[in-house]
């Protein structure tokens, strides 16, 4: 799989039919040649001619689509999509393609099609309709050519389910591109596994290991700099104390050398928004106001301050404020740059139903009357996830309690105002801190969402997963595999899970390798932690389980990947109000393989879409990818990515004068050209992890570029793109803006603790769980009582849960709801009988 020149796949056999339009359409003048179709979509005017003599690369004729003029869309002439004419493809295997063209417009790309077997395809895809033809993805963008220019690249691993792939060159601006001399040959097979470097098992579960330095701060916001550090906030940390004494922290964390250090924070970002903007600092916005009041008549506030966090100097500075408080806002960058803002609650505690933008040109938020409202209250955290044309995936991922009215997921349409309910997410008002991640590669754009609980009814998290193909017409959630079962502590230590325990709080990392690597979570509200990890691969839509953390990861954990390929977690804050200070760092099996490749040079870290840059590698590689760094907290990272960059083959290396820099034995260096998406919706502007990856999986430590260079930091419009027409059929209707509103009415009880009993930072239950207590047998109640059902069985539960004494916050019957003290002396649960 050496990707060098000369490159013996390219000189294998053709198997594009009549690849140089020689032979001519059965149907006569103004059929396209045989076993070529014109294709297209869109309002725009064109026309394919077969053109012959000088306009011919080789032979006597070529193909030329030109559009005179253009609203939306493209057109394309492909391999007719048929047995007789698509060429066979093989499962697992890669096929170099190439062209001679020449074009008087830079909007012109490669465009690759997959037919998916009817039965048994496995493919992963989530058609819904069974198979048949589909757009898989653009290859590459072709540079402006007057005269004839050879263009190559190599396809992504065929997918199981498919049997034949169509491919051709579309034109999506005014213009022509005129082709000829296609090829398509299948790439050698990879290099066999070099096998296990470590023991069986940890070659197949990969290894944990709890760092000895402990997390200095009570962070749980975690964002990976472009530098290869991490920013830890804490803000108050969850602590009535540290926020009355204004004591609010960060910590800098460098995996290289494993040290932390601690950072002045201006304020109590604790629960705040964030995202790292196109420059590669990081936007923090709102945070904690203030706290429940102690008789629980008051609930959290958010603020309407903004901050930067400048990863160079390691300080905030201000911004300019937002136009309302937004407690547990989403955050979700833009392809311009920009970031969309949404949910919380605001100064009073009620819910914003504002949404904010930041501008990047600017750099401030834009007032209120410069952004488009729908006055909608989209709870907390709500997952946003940017389409591939702009739009807004809300995928049902939220935090604390029931999802939105209706099917609980929709698409919302920025510059339209409108939102579309989507169907299909399964039992949406237990997906309560469920985790939501756009599946490698983006360009697929499938969203998975996993587990999932209620913190208002507080019933066992679920084992639900759900999948949603959002280049689907009509796109919808259908079923997923359950997530697989661990151990669980329900307060006297681990036990398998049984039925349908599944976990809240729960992470879900992309990996260089392309699978999702999702791992911690609990049982119920800030309680029961799970000991779970497994391996989701989105081609086969199945989970491995993998070693488990050794440590508790519920309530304000994080997880998230580092540039050496590792996966590091943090934080975990039961509901007795105490904290998690150890870090576990994953290595996970593609570690274990063996030696890594390494990215030996760099075509500059400033990159521009739709452009094809270099790197050279010390051995061949099978694929490369830019993965967006993290920005997490509760379960929530919507600008997680993970960008394919197909790989161009047969270049040459003019600064090179060894005869064998491209010989696969000489242990020279590997030539690599990678292609860049052209639309930046599919890649928001910014700093990524540029990862090289072999055929076994394994990947480099990673470099970082820069996607959209200074001028996209600055907020400067990209260049058209070539986007396809997806999600364009919606069932659902349009709902226009509602009217217009202040804010939606959120109880003070939101994060489902009764604020009766201890400090701020304690959550005793709304709503205990109802699961069996050891010891807390009640007569008559068939050997076990529920924690609802008695003072008894509460208190019991509270002891197993480590809650101590806790204090009732008043007297009378209506400060003690839970009926924890009914011998009304102040204190709960001090030995009554129940």
């Amino acid at each position: 799989m050496l990707l060098g020149v000369p490159h013996p796949a390219l000189a294998g056999a053709n198997l594009v039919k009549n690849p140089g339009f020689e032979t001519p359409g059965s149907g006569g003048d103004g059929e396209l040649p045989y076993c070529w179709s014109a294709s297209g979509w869109g309002d725009n005017d064109f026309s394919f001619t077969t053109v012959t003599g000088a306009d011919a690369h080789s032979g006597s004729a070529a193909l030329k689509v030109e559009l005179t003029r253009r609203v939306d869309g493209d057109r394309k002439a492909l391999i007719t999509e048929s047995a007789a004419c698509a060429p066979a493809v093989e499962q697992d295997r890669q096929y170099d393609l190439s062209v001679w063209y020449k074009s008087t417009t830079p909007d012109v790309a490669i465009t690759l099609f997959r037919h998916v077997t009817t039965t048994g395809d496995g493919d992963g895809g989530g058609d819904g309709d069974g198979g048949g033809w589909q757009y898989w993805t653009d290859l590459k963008t072709l540079d402006l050519s007057p005269d004839y220019r050879l263009a190559e690249v190599r396809t992504p691993v065929v997918p199981p389910g498919t049997d034949r792939i169509t491919w051709g060159v579309s034109v999506n601006g005014t213009g022509s591109v005129t082709t000829d001399d296609y090829a398509m040959a299948e790439v050698d097979a990879p290099p066999a596994d070099p096998g296990c470097t470590a023991t069986p098992q940890q070659c197949a579960d990969g290894v944990w290991e709890v760092l000895p330095t402990e997390n200095p701060v009570r962070s749980m916001h975690s964002v990976v700099l472009n530098n290869g550090k991490v920013l830890l906030i804490a803000g108050s940390g969850n602590d009535p104390d540290m926020f009355a004494a204004g004591t609010f922290t960060s910590a800098v964390y460098d995996p290289r050398d494993g040290s932390y250090r601690t950072i002045p924070t201006p304020d109590d970002m604790f629960c705040s928004g964030h995202v790292q903007l196109a420059d590669g600092r990081v936007l923090v916005m709102s945070g904690n106001k203030g706290y429940p009041s102690a008789d629980g008549t008051v609930g959290y506030q958010g603020y309407k301050a903004s901050y930067v966090f400048d990863p160079a100097t390691e300080t905030y500075s201000r911004t300019n404020d937002m136009n309302d408080g937004h407690w547990y806002p989403s955050a979700t960058l833009m392809g311009n740059g920009d970031v969309m803002s949404f949910g919380g609650l605001r100064e009073d505690s009620s819910g914003s139903v504002t949404a904010e933008r930041w501008s990047a040109r600017e750099e401030k938020w834009l007032p209120l009357g410069q952004v488009n409202q729908t006055w909608s209250y989209w709870g907390l955290y709500p997952s946003m996830i940017l389409m591939q044309d702009g739009r807004l995936f809300y995928s049902g991922s939220h935090v604390f309690g029931n999802g939105t009215p209706g099917t609980g997921s929709s698409i919302y349409d920025y510059d339209a105002n409108t939102v579309t309910e989507v169907p299909g997410l399964q039992n949406k008002d237990e997906r309560d801190q469920s985790a939501s991640v756009l599946l490698p590669p983006a360009q697929d754009q499938r969203v998975l969402t996993i587990g999932g609980g209620n913190i208002d009814t507080n019933p066992e998290a679920g084992r639900l997963t759900d999948l949603i193909d959002l280049k689907a017409p009509d796109p919808r959630y259908t079923a997923g595999p359950p997530l697989p079962q661990g151990t669980v502590d329900l307060g006297d230590g681990p036990r398998p899970q049984t039925g349908a325990q599944g976990k809240m709080y729960g992470s879900a990392v992309l990996l260089p390798d392309g699978k999702v690597l999702e791992t911690g979570g609990a049982l119920h509200n800030r309680a029961d932690p799970v000991y779970e990890t497994s391996l989701f691969d989105p081609v086969t839509e199945t989970f491995t389980p993998v070693a488990a953390d050794p440590e508790a990861r519920g309530y304000h954990s994080s997880a998230f990947l580092l540039p050496d390929g590792r996966v590091m977690t943090t934080g975990d804050n039961p509901g007795n109000g105490t904290w998690n200070h150890h870090v576990s760092l994953y290595t996970p099996p593609y570690l274990l393989r063996g030696e890594r490749p390494r990215i030996t040079s760099l075509d500059g870290a400033e990159w521009g879409y739709g452009e094809t840059r270099r790197i050279t590698v010390d051995r061949p590689v099978a694929k490369a990818e830019l993965i967006r760094p993290a920005a997490v907290t509760h379960s929530s990272d919507p600008n997680q990515r993970f960008v394919d960059l197909p790989l161009s083959v047969g270049a040459e290396d003019p600064g090179s004068d060894d005869p064998g820099a491209d010989d696969p034995g000489s242990g020279a260096p590997v030539i690599v050209d990678l292609n860049v998406t052209s639309n930046p919706h599919l890649a928001p502007p910014g700093w990524y992890m540029l990862f090289a990856v072999d055929a076994n999986g394994v990947p480099s430590v990673a470099e970082w570029v820069r996607l959209g260079g200074p001028q996209a930091a600055a907020g400067a419009a990209a260049e058209p793109a070539h986007v396809h027409d997806f999600a364009g059929e919606l069932s659902g209707a349009a709902e226009p803006p509602r009217r217009r509103r202040a804010s939606a009415p959120v109880g003070p009880q939101v994060a489902g603790c009764d604020r009766h009993y201890g400090a701020a930072d304690v959550c005793v239950p709304t709503v205990f769980p109802e699961t069996a207590v050891p010891g807390a047998a009640v007569p008559g109640a068939g050997g076990g009582a529920t924690a609802a059902a008695t003072t008894r069985a509460r208190c019991a539960w509270l002891a197993a849960h480590g809650y101590g004494r806790l204090e009732v916050n008043g007297r009378g019957d209506t400060d003690d709801p839970l009926r924890l003290d009914p011998d009304g002396n102040g204190v709960a649960c001090d030995g009554e009988s129940g």
